[in-house]
């Protein structure tokens, strides 16, 4: 059991906790305002960045399969002429390399030309899916960075005017430039972090986008190839029932 004085040990890193990161959140807040109008445009280029990062990841390495062994089983149920075992194996993994090479295994009994066709049309269908909307992220983090540049000059003009303007009043002027000085500083700030984070997942999405379209390539070359010097073997009865 924990003693009072634990308990009140645990209590006490527990509030502390939540006052720095409150202290955090507020010195975070405090920036965004000194940083004026222009962090509004960049945190808006943040939100669709963010989202657009959150779902890529989503959808691409949710569509991952382990190419070697999805290979491997092809090639087992293809060798036992058990087509129809392959292709609910296809159905069950649910991912866009999985969907080509099964529209290609319901063709089996038809003729190679067609074979080929099956799976063209279907990998016509699936590699949109998976490169849409990651190269909006490098168009976005070059807006974010623009952005704050823009917010960067703004707060110049601002320090500027209040140095050279006859009509400000001189106990002011200092106050002011240092305002402007800080709207400059925030927002390059801001823009220079959101364009990092967009040209990371830009890298990282976009490689992992190549990656599945280079499995998407060589399975299906291969599976055709299995296919077509297989034929003897493939048991075409089970073929339509499975499809």
């Amino acid at each position: 059991m924990i003693s009072g004085h634990s308990a009140h040990r645990l209590m006490l890193r527990f509030f502390a906790g939540i006052s720095r990161r409150t202290t955090k959140m507020a010195a975070l807040w405090t920036h965004f305002k000194q940083g004026g109008w222009g962090m509004y445009l960049i945190l808006f280029w943040s939100i669709i960045t963010i989202g657009i990062i959150i779902e890529r990841a989503l959808y691409l390495y949710g569509s991952s399969i382990n190419k070697d062994v999805f290979l491997a089983t092809m090639q087992k149920c293809i060798l036992a002429g058990d087509v129809a075992k392959a292709v609910k194996m296809c159905s069950a993994a649910n991912a866009p390399l999985a969907r080509i090479v099964q529209a290609g295994l319901v063709k089996v009994n038809r003729s190679d030309e067609e074979v080929q066709a099956a799976m063209d049309e279907a990998a016509l269908r699936e590699i949109p899916k998976i490169a849409k909307r990651t190269g909006f992220l490098a168009l976005l983090a070059n807006l974010a960075m623009l952005s704050g540049l823009l917010g960067t000059v703004s707060g110049l003009i601002t320090s500027f005017g209040a140095v050279s303007g006859e009509s400000v009043d001189p106990s002011q002027k200092a106050r002011i430039l240092a305002e402007g000085i800080s709207e400059a500083m925030n927002c390059t700030a801001f823009g220079l972090i959101i364009a990092i984070i967009g040209l990371i997942g830009y890298a990282v999405l976009n490689g992992k986008t190549q990656t599945l379209e280079d499995d998407i390539n060589e399975a299906s070359v291969q599976v055709l190839n299995l296919v077509v010097n297989n034929r003897q073997k493939v048991n075409l009865g089970g073929v339509a029932h499975a499809a």
